[in-house]
């Protein structure tokens, strides 16, 4: 049995940040943010029970063991390039991968990610088409569907990378017109609903005992993305899944009126028919969602 191993992604971390001298410099090379990158190198000092850097202003500095440990495991990382661009896709980006997606989870959290896979990956042509098509009747069209699960279906392996809550969502600009201090200020405010998710407003309201709260208004849209435009719009709150939201909380387009309860939500997944799942583009595509996952949830404390 082989020994145990850190992870893969604290390690790359480390060895970027133990480089170059700095989270800021190794979160730009590895196509992430500081905050992850910080998050990741904490992990592995956890996992390894020693600091590894010692803070100086915004440069670090490895701590002697630190830096013997980065000459052992610097040149690995160049042989697993290596051989990866020697044995592991010379076939496979003769090909493009083609991805089914919902619309909303495409357009606010893939695409804002997608460029770090392009960057890594430059060869590899990534076609992605939106629909919410039950993933039975996309098994011969597309290489991936993602879609929100854990679900089983036969004939498919499934993989969750994503999970998310829900939370009641704004922009600023409408709390200024209208306060919001407390849930039961809801009755003064519009309260914008998606057709396809009818009880999450009705099981938030229950969460803080208002099952009988009646809004000023009530605003419905058939999809989400558009739910969630209304809300930066200023048209009324919307529950937003943490996941699809974050980019606007960081950008200010949205905030977060109270903090808690949060919904439970489903998570997202990856669905690949069984007969493609030691594909070595799947697998590379697959795995580059799972550390997505891995880094929203470390800087989101999901």
């Amino acid at each position: 049995m082989r020994p145990t191993l850190p992870s893969l992604n604290a390690l790359r971390a480390f060895e970027a940040a133990g480089r170059l001298g700095s989270f800021k410099e190794a979160a730009a090379e590895l196509h992430v943010t500081h905050g992850a990158v910080s998050q990741q190198v904490r992990l592995l000092e956890e996992w390894l029970g020693a600091p590894l850097f010692e803070r100086h202003n915004r440069r670090v500095v490895l701590t002697p063991a630190a830096r013997a440990y980065l000459t052992e495991i610097g040149p690995l990382f160049d042989q697993l390039a290596h051989a990866t661009a020697r044995y592991g896709l010379s076939e496979a980006v003769a090909r493009p991968l083609t991805v089914n997606a919902p619309a909303t989870f495409t357009l606010r959290w893939l695409v804002p990610r997608l460029e770090t896979f392009r960057a890594r990956h430059p060869g590899i042509e990534v076609r992605i088409e939106t629909s919410n098509e039950p993933v039975e009747s996309l098994k011969d069209a597309y290489d991936m569907v993602i879609r929100g699960g854990p679900d089983t279906f036969y004939g498919y392996a499934m993989r969750p990378f994503l999970a998310e809550e829900r939370l009641p969502v704004c922009c600023l600009a409408l709390l200024r017109r209208v306060p919001l201090r407390a849930p039961d200020d809801l009755r003064h405010h519009t309260l914008l609903h998606t057709s396809s998710l009818p009880r999450v407003w009705p099981d938030w309201l229950a969460q803080v005992d208002l099952p009988e709260l009646r809004p000023a208004a009530v605003l419905t849209f058939d999809h989400f993305y558009l739910t969630l435009q209304a809300a930066v719009d200023g048209m009324g709150i919307a529950m937003g899944p943490t996941a699809l939201v974050a980019g606007d909380l960081a950008a200010g387009r949205l905030i977060v009126p109270f903090a808690s309860p949060r919904l439970p939500s489903r998570s997202y997944c990856t669905y690949v028919a069984d007969e493609k799942t030691d594909d070595d583009l799947i697998v590379l595509f697959r795995s580059w969602l799972e550390e997505e996952g891995e880094s929203f949830a470390i800087e989101h404390r999901i």
